[in-house]
């Protein structure tokens, strides 16, 4: 049951329904969308999503979906069950094309994957289209929509006689005109001419007695008379004639088409209805497109759960004008079925509450709804709704009596499977009545186990909801910095309606505000207050949690980069190993035939014996180099790899750090995160300062720190608990760790000399030279290897491209040893 009958103009369905119905193609596609109404059955309900949802699919790959000729031809067919009755040619014409259209269809259907769009290929195997009618129609029509001259032996005779009849009409009248233009009874630039669908010659006025004929018209200026020539009368009389012959024969053609159709007619209705179903799935697609809308997880049983949900029209308002609707996150289940929230006027609680209503209304209507694919929906059998003035004169209705009477439906009709949607509950008269009122309403629709949102501004409701069981409130989160609604809805605590904030921003007396606190009585000022203060204290924390979870997720893709890097290394090293190895063995092996040549010259030379063991001597020391030098190559290779492994997991350890320290610090906030007057704190940004709370006004902090007085923010500051003292930094200047730290600043060289050191000792040397260059906080090193063979040099400049504190390195000035040393700069 929906109520009251006014809900989709009041929800804004109706220009839904309109929008839909401008997407489709065809009168019975319209006439569908004219027809979608509320659905309670969960398997018709899913039916009609996966078809939509299966629709959208196909619309959005690079298939050519059939999207043209969508008539709708059922008219026509039921109109031919009379005897006698015929399709006119065009009408013959549409039917061809429409029948062209749904042969397509299904062939598009029965040539997928039949896993593939189940839904849709279900309901297109349902048709089969006889293809000899198609055959039928395709030789009695051309490509142009005309009647084929050979749809029958007797029309071809029929066209063959016009044709001819026409052209010796043609032939005589040329020769007629070009007399005439020779006698000068006609200008040379006019031809022949049609009246009352007969051949005519324009003919001057004062020369119509010299061609004998009949006169069919003349200009409006009289000058010019237009003739018959009286020798192709009885020749046009005859194609005049023939042309009604022509008609009779198409009317019996059509007429032969009906009787064959007539036998199979209720099955081809049902071809145009499921033309027109699938015209109407396919604006629902396409509107799904628009709005970006997706299916969520159908449950059985009553309740949701929307993940960034948006009101469609305001999304597609705000789409024109590039603005962003902020989503809405809403949940009810069977522990939590009514949401009452509360918040500032213009804050968004209303909006909420259509968005609930629009989108289950539009789910069970089978259309998809904008939300996140992993949100839930469940089936309701009523929704109910209670929103805007339904007053009214001639039933002698207040606006507070006419939500009184929807009051009396709901109660008379709402169940465990009934969605309940109140707007602005209990207003409209005396506020103490009518919040008492409203909260014994809500009380005895809870005992009925529906679900709903109510909205509301009245305290005895957020009290009520804060201890009843099915209840929840919600809030509307306001920046009071700004002064402006954030239109998110927090859940778990009632809001606030910032009256007084509101008022003192658009600038009523101050006296007057003051009055007005003291009538409002400080019990309920003070409840307001801390009211605000939760909220804000909570949506801190759930923003801090959320940006945890991101640094998380940032961890988890850096750990997967650095497995993929080291992967990706290990190839590498085993590249570069065996492409080493191979240029070894090609120098030992010239390194040999080189032995071998010296050998024999020294023979050939008959040189002296003790030459001859000097120069073998000689080479094998060459080799030996060779060897060596193959071994250093491999060690350095091995070395560097190493290093860059480490390098890896230091940078995992301190990402894995960070994130403790993250989580560590979100649960001790967690659990003490009251500042009050007197309260230890510590400043983050300031790490080895703590001040003590002088004051707290509003979200500022006054704090002493020694002879300091400093005013911070209240997120600026971390209250030291028993948990933490021990380890807080004291806030004195002669800290002895930041002592140390000068000392061995003080003491740092910027310079470092690894000259003469091997790779593997060079690189352990710079490595801890860096760490300690960085920790100290020094702006520019160099480090001296000397020019040699370079090979220092390109360790070094390989080890610092890993190392992202440092901003850039470069060769020295020419003066201060150029190649031969590496200057540092850290960011």
């Amino acid at each position: 049951m929906i109520y009251p009958s006014s809900f989709e103009q009041k929800i804004g369905f109706d220009k839904i329904r309109y929008m839909v119905s401008d997407l489709c193609l065809s009168s019975s596609g319209r006439r569908k969308v004219e027809e979608m109404k509320f659905l309670s059955s969960p398997d018709l309900i899913e039916s009609s999503l996966r078809m939509t949802e299966e629709m959208k699919e196909i619309l959005l790959s690079p298939s050519l979906f059939p999207s043209s000729h969508y008539y709708d031809m059922s008219p026509l067919l039921k109109q031919l069950k009379i005897e006698g009755t015929f399709p006119l040619p065009e009408e013959g014409f549409d039917l061809l094309r429409s029948l062209n259209t749904l042969l397509q269809i299904t062939q598009f259907f029965s040539k997928q994957d039949k896993h593939k769009y189940p839904y849709l290929r279900n309901l297109s195997e349902q048709i089969k289209i006889d293809l000899s009618l198609l055959q039928l129609l395709n030789r009695i029509y051309t490509q142009e929509g005309t009647i084929h001259d050979h749809a029958s032996p007797r029309l071809a005779e029929i066209r063959k006689k016009l044709h001819a009849l026409r052209q010796e009409v043609s032939q005589r009248m040329n020769q007629i005109i070009k007399t005439a233009q020779a006698e000068g009874w006609i200008d040379n630039d006019l031809s022949v001419s049609v009246r009352d669908g007969r051949p005519v010659i324009p003919l001057l006025s004062q020369h119509k007695r010299k061609l004998k004929g009949i006169i069919h018209d003349e200009s409006s200026s009289g000058k010019t008379v237009f003739i018959e020539p009286e020798e192709i009368v009885e020749l046009n009389n005859f194609i005049r004639e023939t042309e009604h012959e022509e008609k009779r024969e198409i009317v019996s053609i059509l007429t032969q088409l009906a009787n064959t159709m007539r036998p199979s007619l209720n099955e081809m209705i049902a071809w145009y209805d499921f033309l027109g179903t699938i015209d109407f799935i396919r604006a629902k697609a396409l509107f799904a497109i628009q709005i970006n809308a997706h299916l969520p997880s159908l449950i059985s049983s009553p309740g949701l759960s929307y993940y960034e949900a948006i009101h469609p029209l305001l999304y597609l308002h705000f789409k024109q004008e590039g603005k962003t609707v902020v989503p809405l996150h809403i949940t009810l289940n069977s522990k939590q079925r009514l949401l009452v929230i509360s918040g500032p006027n213009a804050g968004g609680k209303s909006v909420c509450l259509q968005t609930v209503g629009l989108l289950q209304y539009m789910l069970q209507c089978g259309m998809l709804i904008p939300c996140k694919p992993a949100s839930e929906a469940g089936v309701f059998e009523d929704i109910f709704l209670d929103m805007g003035d339904e007053q009214s004169i001639e039933s002698d209705l207040s606006t507070y009596s006419s939500r009184l009477m929807n009051m009396k439906h709901f109660l008379k009709h709402a169940n465990p499977r009934t969605l309940i949607l109140i707007d602005e509950f209990g207003s409209g008269t005396e506020p103490v009545i009518g919040g008492a009122i409203a909260e014994a309403i809500l009380q005895a629709l809870n005992q009925k186990g529906c679900y709903g949102v109510v909205t509301t501004h009245y305290s005895n409701l957020k009290h009520y909801a804060m201890t009843a069981e099915g209840i929840v409130n919600g809030a509307m989160l306001y920046d009071t910095a700004r002064m402006q609604p954030l239109f998110i809805l927090q859940t778990g605590e009632p809001g606030s309606s910032f009256a007084f904030e509101i008022a003192r921003q658009i600038g009523l007396p101050e006296d007057i505000l003051k009055e007005a606190e003291k009538k409002a009585g400080e019990e309920h000022i003070l409840f307001d207050k801390h009211l605000r203060e939760i909220l804000r204290d909570k949506y801190y924390w759930e923003r801090k949690r959320e940006s945890i979870k991101d640094n998380e997720k940032k961890l988890n893709e850096l750990l997967e980069r650095y497995e993929k890097e080291l992967h990706e290394i290990a190839h590498e090293r085993k590249i570069i190993l065996e492409k080493a190895k191979r240029e070894a063995e090609e120098i030992l092996a010239k390194a040999n035939k080189q032995i071998e040549q010296t050998i024999r010259e020294i023979k050939e030379a008959q040189a002296e014996k003790e030459k001859t063991k000097k120069a073998r001597k000689d080479l094998l020391e060459v080799k030996k180099t060779i060897e060596n030098y193959d071994l250093d190559k491999k060690d350095m290779i091995e070395h560097k790899m190493e290093l860059i492994r480490q390098r890896q997991q230091r940078k995992l350890e301190r990402s894995r750090q960070f994130r403790k320290k993250e989580e560590d610090s979100l649960q001790e906030k967690s659990q003490s995160s009251e500042i009050r007057k007197g309260d230890k704190v510590r400043i983050p940004r300031f790490p080895h300062l703590i001040a003590e709370v002088a004051d707290i006004i509003d979200d500022t902090v006054f704090l002493h720190a020694g002879n300091m007085q400093l005013t911070v923010q209240r997120n600026e500051v971390e209250k030291i608990t028993s948990k933490n003292t021990a380890s807080a930094p004291p806030s004195s200047l002669s800290n002895p760790h930041m002592e140390q730290i000068s000392r061995k600043r003080f003491s740092f060289k910027t310079q470092l000399d690894i000259r003469g050191m091997r790779g593997d000792e060079a690189m352990k040397a710079v490595a801890a030279y860096i760490d300690e260059a960085i920790m100290l906080g020094v702006n520019e090193v160099s480090i001296l290897h000397g020019k040699g063979n370079g090979i220092l040099r390109q360790l070094v400049r390989s080890y610092l491209k890993g190392i992202k504190e440092i901003e850039s390195f470069a060769d020295a000035h020419v003066e201060k040893g150029g190649a031969g040393i590496t200057e540092i700069k850290f960011k």
